[in-house]
């Protein structure tokens, strides 16, 4: 059994859609970044390569390659999932939370669930997400951006 972390953050920016966990949320502001930016589900998969000692998205998806301009971070995870197999190790459970002050996204996370789940090929009673505001305080407490923490638990495919 193996437990990784992952963190990623992003400035919110104006003319961008707003990603998280593969959904796209209202909001008059969305995330910037080469990728569609997802920072939850990019924390995941950061998490999800740490815990396997596989290195990091970075590594793995430059974003100096033109071929992950504004690509779906769901795909990114979909090729991290097929890494991991290809290693020996399947997700035991995921566990992630999102830091922003706004927009609110409780009525969106189970649609975030089921993304994640889905593109690992895994059951939704192993992933879990959560939502959290700064109270005002720091970067994400203003708005200039929103964060997300992850950590999981990979174990031995047998």
């Amino acid at each position: 059994m193996r437990i990784g972390h992952g963190y990623d953050v992003h400035r919110l920016v104006e003319g961008r859609k707003l990603i998280l966990g593969g959904v796209e949320i209202p909001y008059q502001m969305g995330l910037d970044g080469h990728s569609d930016a997802d920072v939850v589900v990019h924390a995941i998969m950061d998490a999800l390569l740490g815990a396997a000692a596989a290195g990091d998205i970075g590594k793995l998806f430059p974003d100096t390659d033109p071929q992950y301009k504004g690509i779906s971070s769901l795909l990114l995870l979909e090729y991290v999932g097929k890494h991991l197999l290809g290693r020996g190790w399947t997700v035991g459970n995921i566990d992630a939370t999102i830091v922003a002050q706004q927009p609110k996204l409780a009525p969106h996370i189970p649609q975030m669930v089921q993304n994640i789940a889905q593109t690992l090929n895994i059951p939704e009673d192993r992933v879990n997400i959560k939502a959290t505001t700064e109270e005002g305080m720091g970067f994400t407490g203003t708005g200039d951006g929103i964060a997300a923490h992850a950590v999981c638990m990979l174990e031995q495919s047998k």
